[in-house]
């Protein structure tokens, strides 16, 4: 009776909040600011000529950091609870002659891509984001086919992996610290060095968000249903 109670109090949970967008929706109220408009003038005074990489660098900065500061929190809590319920050691990877020969060949075109996001995003759709997917299903790929990356292996390997984590929030809070120290607000680039400033971010966010996403792959726990497939084959048959 609980169970059914939990569950019909949770369906109106839902109703009710399906209800308030709903209503925020049909009840949206005019907006008066032409926000293009005020964007594609602000624009030229920013320190990327691409509207999209100059809201989410500059106009809405801070908003970009905390989506890093997220994803990292998020890897942080996959770490502690694979140290917390560990499922054995990790034998991710598939002996297939065929996908290392592929990969042979797309991982170049993979990380070039990624270099060609990064660099367009000032002047055309792309950036940290866009490259740091892209990098990070190059290093999916490596995993799926058994390859390691003796880079973060061992002890000094787990430290490297974490400095590069924080790498991107750590250089996008001193940026911040810069100009506030320089008596502008935080995040408010000078002119003349906010173009140099949003490019080291993004090289640094490249790197931070990619290997966030793949800590992500690499720290969820496939094993534990692997090892489990032959005993329910064997029970299906039965």
């Amino acid at each position: 009776m609980k169970r059914y109670l939990l569950i019909l109090l949770a369906a109106l949970a839902s109703l009710a909040v399906c209800a308030a967008l709903a209503l925020a929706v049909i009840e949206r109220p005019e907006a008066r600011t032409d926000l293009p408009r005020v964007v594609a003038h602000s624009t030229e005074h920013a320190g990327a000529p691409h509207p999209i990489t100059a809201v989410l660098l500059d106009f809405r900065s801070y908003d970009t950091l905390l989506e890093v500061a997220v994803l990292l929190v998020a890897v942080v809590v996959a770490l502690a609870l694979r140290e917390a319920q560990p499922d054995g050691p990790d034998r991710m990877g598939l002996d297939n002659p065929l996908l290392r020969a592929v990969m042979s060949w797309l991982l170049p075109l993979m990380v070039l891509v990624a270099a060609y996001l990064l660099w367009a995003g000032s002047t055309r759709p792309g950036g940290a984001f866009q490259a740091a997917a892209v990098l990070a299903a190059a290093g999916v790929l490596l995993r799926l086919a058994g390859v390691r990356l003796g880079g973060f292996a061992g002890e000094r390997g787990a430290r490297r992996l974490r400095a590069l984590l924080v790498l991107g929030p750590a250089v996008f809070v001193a940026v911040g610290a810069g100009t506030a120290l320089g008596g502008r607000a935080f995040l408010d680039y000078p002119a003349d060095w906010a173009g140099g400033l949003i490019l080291a971010i993004e090289l640094a966010l490249t790197l931070s968000i990619a290997l966030a996403l793949l800590s992500l792959f690499r720290l969820a726990p496939p094993q534990s249903d692997v090892e489990r497939l032959p005993e329910r084959r064997r029970r299906t048959r039965e």
